[in-house]
């Protein structure tokens, strides 16, 4: 199980984190015509928010104290992954489900990872 959660955060790390060099070159309309709602401040406020979570999701396995770190950066980013769900719905695009389908995977993921961390703590 321990190497299931550490394969996954890696992986949650690189996704986050190129999630976050995208903010830093895209805006939110260009993302995803639904996210237009989110105002730019914000939106590269979430990079660098993404970067942190990304950086607290590898550092447990630098330094075992940390360890509580992972499971709040997987909170953080399921609640981003959940917000953009809303966003998109409030939007009334609500026919496109591709992207929220994306979104619920990964705020599953996080959830799978911040539950096995909090387990093993």
């Amino acid at each position: 199980m321990n190497i299931l959660l550490w394969i996954l955060q890696g992986l949650l790390a690189l996704h986050t984190l190129a999630g976050a060099i995208w903010k830093f070159s895209k805006t939110a309309e260009q993302t995803m015509p639904s996210l237009a709602a989110i105002p730019q401040p914000a939106w590269l406020s979430m990079g660098v928010i993404e970067i942190l979570c990304a950086v607290a999701l590898v550092l447990p396995a630098v330094n075992s104290s940390f360890g509580k770190l992972a499971p709040i950066a997987a909170i953080v980013i399921a609640v981003e992954m959940l917000a953009f769900c809303a966003i998109h719905i409030a939007s009334g695009n609500v026919g496109n489900v591709g992207p929220m389908i994306y979104w619920l995977v990964v705020a599953a993921i996080c959830g799978f990872i911040a539950y096995g961390r909090m387990v093993t703590i």
